[in-house]
């Protein structure tokens, strides 16, 4: 059955069940009840702008979100501070039985790339590989004319000059997870590999590194010091007009990051049953190898039937409507596939 049509029965089930549509001066929106939400920075664009245009339909709802960071979003989940939240790194076994409100559940939303911007007058282009940046943001490499960096960038080798200054992010954050992530998988972290520091949402960088909080915070530094480089959300990067390299994929190909070519990458991940995925380092010529995910966590179980009515249709939302005003704030939607399995799960969320 072709995709178009298992996204068009699956609404018209869901819609029947949440009472989701476009309900602007009808004067039938049922919808109520306040949704509160935090978490990764990464796609807080996104989710800004889909928050406004979902209440302009449905006056009577609130939904926040606060961001804070990948690590905030999944401790507030926890503790039941929030009624969602937002991550762009995946919960640890070790940790779903602290989970206060029991069952969660997985819901992607979009994808972008994560850049390596820097700061470096003359230099509009620039190639490196996963090797030079693990050894950038080792301090192993400290230096624009390293022989690493220079053998990558023939054509602007004379204008390589200048010590390197890294920047990384302070708080716990999924795009540091994936930043981490991607170079685990790219140059190896055994005794032969390049990556020593290993991933997570929070890495211990070495001691002579400058730390900013959230997305927003690595972008203002690298942009406000000459010889910086660092890693920034795409939309963050593409917004504040920042410079970012190509980097070499699986291939050798060096790619640079754009929608395009963060999509490429997401097309061929394999996703699991609980809708997790990893587009990170993906085969093909033309994927960015630095592309992340992002997810929302919520309950199954909710409090009372308008929260997981108001829950189900914004969720919804995100998955079908939202998806077209991703790339108008630099993300892109997710594969129309992940989209549909995503929507099938929404019947999971319910109350007493």
């Amino acid at each position: 059955m072709a995709m178009v049509s298992i996204v068009a029965i699956v609404l018209v089930g869901l819609l029947g069940l949440t009472g989701c549509g476009d309900d602007s001066g009808s004067g039938t929106d049922t919808l109520g009840g306040r949704l509160n939400g935090s978490g990764a920075t990464f796609p807080k664009t996104f989710y800004e702008v889909a928050i406004y245009e979902f209440l302009k339909q449905h006056q009577a709802t609130t939904i926040t979100y606060s961001g804070g960071g990948s690590g905030k979003g999944r401790t507030d989940l926890q503790e039941n501070v929030v009624d969602w939240a937002g991550s762009d790194g995946l919960v640890k076994d070790a940790d779903r039985a602290k989970y206060k409100g029991g069952e969660f559940l997985y819901f992607p939303t979009v994808i972008a790339p994560i850049t390596v911007a820097y700061n470096l007058s003359g230099i509009s282009e620039l190639n490196l590989s996963p090797a030079t940046i693990a050894k950038i943001f080792q301090r192993e490499v400290t230096a624009w004319d390293d022989p690493a960096i220079v053998a990558e960038n023939p054509k602007v080798a004379a204008k390589l000059k200048g010590g390197i200054t890294v920047a990384h992010r302070s708080d716990g954050s999924g795009t540091t997870e994936n930043f981490t992530k991607f170079l685990e998988k790219a140059v190896g972290t055994n005794a032969g590999g390049a990556w020593k520091l290993k991933s997570g949402s929070t890495v211990d960088w070495p001691a002579d590194t400058q730390a900013g909080n959230g997305n927003a915070g690595v972008s203002q530094i690298v942009q406000d010091t000459k010889g910086a480089v660092g890693y920034v959300d795409y939309s963050d990067a593409v917004a504040t007009e920042m410079k970012f390299a190509a980097v070499a994929n699986k291939t050798g190909a060096y790619v640079t990051p754009t929608l395009a070519s963060a999509s490429a990458a997401a097309e061929g991940a394999k996703v699991n049953d609980d809708l997790s995925y990893d587009p990170l380092w993906a085969d093909g010529a033309a994927s960015y190898p630095i592309t992340a995910p992002t997810w929302i966590l919520v309950y199954a179980k909710q409090g009372t039937a308008t929260q997981a009515e108001t829950l189900r249709s914004f969720l919804l939302y995100l998955l079908t409507d939202a998806q077209k005003l991703a790339d108008s704030v630099d993300y892109a939607a997710i594969p129309a596939s992940l989209a549909a399995r995503a929507i099938t799960q929404l019947d999971r969320i319910t109350a007493p």
